[in-house]
């Protein structure tokens, strides 16, 4: 390295260690001062969950609003996540339940959700991880709710209904599929493994390139990659994350057809989320079979002012073609407008629940 630049970046890389090295230093006073708020709360026998969403939350959008750069805005989210994840770790450990096995998105949700310093339950269905969480195996569970091209995930709507779990929060990831096998390439492959809502989103692409490959369904991504790794005859769809997971070779990216394939997913679990000034609420409604029943049912959300962000419908499985419709809506439970809205449509609605109310990511 020529000796002029070596004269120069010296000093800085210098300072760039001595930085990290308060950082390091303030890091050990949050944490020491977390452990110190869980001691007393111990000592006011108020001992509860010790996550807090909205807490967590409201912490981070603040650092966000007051940052003046360079650091991206963005960062401050995965950074400080990480941060808390560590902090709430040293205080309690948190059993998180997704569908696995490793590798799958559900699983990078529930890490970018709620950070690394977690007990990771991986499950085989969505039925598994509610009941986990029932069961008291794991405080919060992270399921998908819905994609940008395949639109709900109807399993996990169905298990909202009947499931006493609130939503304590939301994170939505880009999805960015692979074609996966043991080594890198189609030769020998007969047959293209993925969850079916993966098949569906790279269904034009499959045409196109492989059209004679016959298509199965697996519990999840994860699970497709488990099994190419086990059998060079199948080729898996799933993310980088679970070729990393189960050492396959990338045949093909981004092979979703949408480039901006997203899902939602929630976070579920037994706790009731308090106010973060940027929240969002979600209920189950069903409404007689008659005439103007929906309009009337959604008139008090426009009365009271407040916004429905989402409504998607879901036979009643009684066989008279009945539906719930699955609503989400702009605010918290106990803001004033919503509150009122609520208590209105409880009263016109057939049927209520609320799942919960939680941060906007």
């Amino acid at each position: 390295m020529d000796k002029t630049l070596q004269n120069q970046l010296s000093p800085l890389r210098d300072r760039i260690d001595a930085i990290d090295r308060q950082i390091l230093d303030l890091l050990n006073q949050r944490a020491q001062t977390a452990l110190d708020v869980g001691k007393v709360k111990h000592a006011f026998d108020v001992d509860g969950a010790v996550l807090k969403p909205e807490r967590e939350a409201s912490i981070i959008r603040s650092l966000q609003a007051g940052n003046g750069g360079p650091f991206p805005s963005s960062a401050i989210d995965a950074v400080w996540t990480q941060i808390i994840s560590a902090c709430r770790g040293l205080e309690s450990t948190m059993t998180v339940a997704y569908l696995g096995p490793q590798g799958s998105f559900s699983e990078q949700a529930a890490l970018e959700h709620f950070g690394n310093s977690v007990e990771k339950l991986r499950c085989d269905s969505f039925d598994e991880v509610f009941r986990a969480v029932e069961a008291g195996q794991a405080q919060v569970g992270m399921v998908p709710v819905e994609n940008s091209t395949e639109g709900a995930v109807n399993r996990t709507l169905d298990l909202l209904l009947n499931s006493s779990l609130k939503v304590l929060g939301e994170r939505s990831l880009s999805i960015h599929h692979c074609l996966m096998t043991q080594s890198g390439t189609m030769q020998g492959v007969k047959r293209v493994m993925a969850h079916p809502q993966a098949l569906a989103q790279c269904q034009a692409w499959l045409a196109r390139h492989y059209p004679n490959l016959a298509r199965d369904a697996a519990s999840s991504n994860a699970e497709a990659a488990r099994i190419a790794a086990e059998d060079p005859t199948v080729a898996a769809i799933a993310g980088s994350m679970a070729a990393q997971a189960w050492g396959l070779a990338v045949v093909a990216q981004g092979i979703q057809d949408d480039a901006q394939n997203r899902t939602r997913f929630l976070a579920v679990g037994a706790i009731e989320t308090l106010p973060s000034g940027h929240d969002k609420t979600s209920v189950i409604l069903a409404v007689p079979n008659r005439a103007g029943a929906v309009y009337e049912m959604l008139a008090p959300l426009a009365d009271n002012g407040v916004s429905m962000t989402r409504l998607e419908s879901r036979p009643a499985r009684t066989g008279q073609w009945e539906y719930y419709f699955y609503v989400d809506l702009l605010g918290h439970r106990n803001d004033p407008a919503v509150a009122t809205a609520l208590a209105q449509l409880k009263k016109r609605a057939a049927f209520f629940k609320e799942l919960g109310s939680y941060p906007i990511q």
